[in-house]
């Protein structure tokens, strides 16, 4: 049976990269994908490219690039990667200049289109999951519309010839799910394969997540190496079977603790996980340790996709001001609570127009509360936090500023003042006709 070794090299955008040259140097693979992009993080990227056409791909684009580009094309590796967040044709262009800079001209680069779906759901006027409303009634405050493409349009580029394939905004496990289809040829309406690469692209998504980074927890679950986490491998049979394991020798574990972890991890039905090729069914998944660092999925199955993509929606919400300041020593938790007293007061003196106001001493209070925290030990020192949630940029501002006034009007040795004012980029959910969806494959220079 034909077998393909995928590894994961990013779970999120600012991930580490050293895992990713470890991979492509040690790890046998045939395709490294890069996961990148987050509901948010689309929305922050269309606003980067409101300001400059030729950004809002991934700020750590480049360097990821130069570190896996020349090992990756030494080894006929093929990459996959939402890096293009809101602009991967801009994407596209920037990795084939790092190419032809690296005297690598024969690479074929291709950019998948056809995500930004704003037009489409502003005519239709598509209701909003979250919440009561449409996207009309969010008017100008709409930033981004992007719907989760599927896996086709990027297993179509790899058919073509594609080394490198960046899209924007899909849905995560189709990075994944892609080179299988097409390396094994895998029909679009085999749901029960479909749903077995599913299940082997929702485990390796995250990284360093199964690999024991986001499952240690001492003295419960201990974990060794966490400074040099490996990032996981995917070992993908043609009949959908999967082997989870790492480099060895790379640092932290693969255990079927740390997959069982991971299988659950956003996962709300997991007889119906929705995704844009089909309707994964998680709930036969069975889990075997077959070695060190190995670990056998079984059990995976899918059914018929539905007539609907997820679009994410974001849009400027409102506007958050804060400002911290720390209290130490004998008593630094009864300043720090009349530090707290004293901007509520101030706020309400002021004016401060609020639609929502937090008052938390970090480490003590801060995470749940404080009838939970009530019976905490004191600290010997405490920061203390306020934020507001406002309407303007102006009354943001003025949150922070009270904070910084207890500086020198009490109480006393309050230290390391921090304040900010900035917009909020929220994110809500449309479903759209899949129709409407238009992805499209082009090629790059290099």
């Amino acid at each position: 049976m034909r077998t393909i070794r995928i590894g994961s090299g990013a779970g999120y955008s600012g991930d580490r990269i050293e895992p990713a040259v470890e991979l492509a140097e040690k790890g046998d693979i045939h395709y490294l994908v890069f996961e990148c992009l987050g509901e948010r993080t689309v929305a922050l990227a269309q606003q980067a490219r409101l300001k400059n056409p030729d950004l809002g791909y991934d700020p750590l684009l480049e360097e990821r690039m130069r570190a896996v580009l020349p090992l990756c094309a030494a080894k006929a590796i093929k990459i996959v990667t939402n890096m293009g967040a809101a602009n991967p044709e801009s994407a596209a262009k920037k990795t084939a200049e790092i190419a032809r800079s690296l005297g690598l001209s024969s690479l074929k680069i291709a950019a998948v289109v056809g995500d930004d779906a704003l037009e489409a759901c502003r005519q239709g006027d598509l209701p909003i999951l979250e919440f009561a409303g449409t996207i009309k009634q969010l008017g100008n405050r709409v930033i981004s519309a992007n719907a989760y493409l599927g896996a086709e349009p990027i297993a179509n580029a790899l058919s073509a010839g594609a080394d490198i394939v960046i899209t924007g905004r899909a849905s995560d496990p189709a990075l994944f799910l892609a080179p299988m289809i097409h390396a094994f040829g895998w029909a679009m309406d085999d749901w029960i394969l479909l749903g077995k690469g599913t299940v082997a692209g929702h485990l390796l998504e995250c990284a360093g997540q199964i690999t024991g980074g986001y499952f240690a927890d001492p003295p419960y679950k201990d974990v060794a190496g966490l400074a040099r986490l490996g990032f996981p491998i995917g070992e993908v049979g043609e009949d959908g079977s999967l082997v989870v394991t790492k480099v060895a020798g790379s640092g932290g574990a693969v255990t079927a603790r740390t997959c069982k972890e991971q299988l659950l991890y956003e996962v709300h039905d997991p007889t119906r996980y929705i995704q844009p090729d089909v309707v994964a069914d998680f709930s036969q998944v069975e889990v075997e340790e077959i070695g060190l660092d190995r670990v056998r999925i079984t059990g995976g199955r899918g059914t018929e996709r539905t007539g609907t993509l997820k679009v994410s929606v974001g849009y400027v919400d409102s506007f958050i001001g804060e400002g911290q300041i720390s209290y130490a020593g004998p008593g630094a938790l009864a300043r720090g609570r009349l530090a707290l007293d004293i901007v509520r007061e101030r706020l309400k003196l002021t004016g401060v127009a609020a639609s929502e106001l937090r008052f938390d001493l970090i480490g003590v209070d801060s995470l749940h509360g404080p009838q939970v925290s009530a019976h905490a030990n004191e600290p010997y020192e405490v920061r203390i936090r306020v934020t507001g949630r406002t309407e303007s940029l102006r009354e943001a501002v003025r949150i922070g500023n009270e904070v910084e006034t207890l500086y020198t009007n009490g109480p006393a040795g309050g230290g390391g003042a921090w304040k900010s004012a900035r917009e909020v980029v929220a994110v809500a959910s449309v479903l759209l006709p899949r129709g409407l969806a238009k992805p499209q494959v082009r090629f790059v220079q290099v």
